[in-house]
């Protein structure tokens, strides 16, 4: 910083005299301030990223393992997203070791929550992303055992999560495990589930529906995300969120005849 203060005093002396050293110095003393401080936010975000994706691994493998085991389905999700994230190997090394972190009979669980929770604080879309991850993971088998959907719903609250948060997350819950044989969620309408997506009633005015939905596309960008600690690797499972809500919208305006 002392070195942009000296350049711009001294560019300033050539161009104005001593009044312009002073006018120079000053520029150069705010711009160094600004470029420190953007620095200092650029570490903060990648450190914050790191953490992010050390939580989301260390509580998929908790939640996996929360009925006694980890099949074999869930470790090839595990697997399946290290590649769609595009991680390099080392990272990906990083994620398993998270993952069997949170597998331990020791993991504090509720402190990574916490943790998680401080990450993600007047982030709710964020949030969101770190839930469809666990989701993804539980869902692989298609059969939700009751200590997982017990585990998952131990998270959401622990993070905070809103009554209209935790529908939607059943209502994603019932859809990621009915895709799989064998599902053994209870059964619910899908135009209901679309609703609860877009966390409004089927009730709710054509206007509070549009409004609802574009909220929510509009928190989940996964460029707005991005500026808020999501990881970049973790663009697409925020396109993919962005994907459900749009699905949720379709359903509802076709099944309100506008589509």
């Amino acid at each position: 910083m002392l070195t942009i203060i000296v350049i711009g005093a001294v560019v300033g002396f050539l161009a104005g005299g001593p009044l312009g050293m002073l006018i120079g110095g000053g520029i150069g003393w705010w711009l160094g301030g600004r470029l420190r401080g953007g620095l200092m936010l650029s570490k903060g975000l990648a450190e914050m990223q790191r953490q992010f994706m050390d939580s989301t691994f260390a509580v998929m493998g908790a939640v996996c393992q929360a009925d006694g085991q980890v099949s074999g389905e869930e470790r090839q999700v595990l697997e399946q997203l290290l590649v769609r994230l595009r991680l390099p190997e080392n990272t990906r090394a990083s994620a398993r070791a998270a993952f069997e972190r949170g597998r331990a009979s020791d993991f504090d669980l509720d402190g990574e929550i916490a943790r998680v929770a401080r990450l993600t604080r007047g982030r709710s879309a964020l949030r969101q992303i770190f839930l469809q991850v666990q989701l993804s993971a539980i869902a692989a088998d298609g059969v939700l055992h009751p200590a997982e959907h017990s585990m998952l719903m131990r998270v959401a609250r622990g993070l905070g999560c809103s009554e209209a948060e935790i529908a939607q997350i059943e209502a994603m819950l019932r859809g990621g495990a009915s895709h799989g044989a064998g599902a053994t969620q209870e059964s619910q309408s899908p135009l209901e589930d679309a609703y609860k997506v877009l966390g409004v009633s089927d009730e709710a005015s054509d206007a509070e529906v549009k409004r609802a939905y574009r909220k929510l596309m509009s928190e989940n960008h996964p460029d707005k995300l991005a500026s808020r600690g999501l990881p970049d690797s973790m663009r697409e499972v925020a396109e993919a969120r962005t994907v459900e809500i749009g699905n949720a919208y379709q359903r509802i305006r076709q099944a309100r005849g506008q589509a």
